[in-house]
């Protein structure tokens, strides 16, 4: 990802190739970043959906997971 984004503002502005291949790369990206933040806020507790919110996602993201079995599933870092 820094590399393609290094890339992209190193050619200036413009609709290069480099511009193409950086808006398909954060697409191919997207789900699966929002797919790590949801599973990071289920290790915690808590609904996907807070996730949304920035500022407690971040609290979140910084606290520790459940030590034990939650609704969600195991403790991930229990094996």
């Amino acid at each position: 990802g820094t590399v393609v984004g290094l890339t992209s503002a190193a050619s200036g502005a413009g609709s290069t190739p480099i511009d193409v291949i950086s808006g398909l790369y954060n697409v191919a990206m997207f789900i699966p970043s929002l797919a790590v933040g949801v599973r990071r806020m289920h290790d915690t507790g808590h609904s996907g959906w807070w996730f949304l919110l920035p500022i407690v996602n971040f609290v979140f993201l910084c606290t520790d997971g459940d030590a034990e079995t939650n609704k969600y599933g195991p403790d991930p870092k229990a094996y």
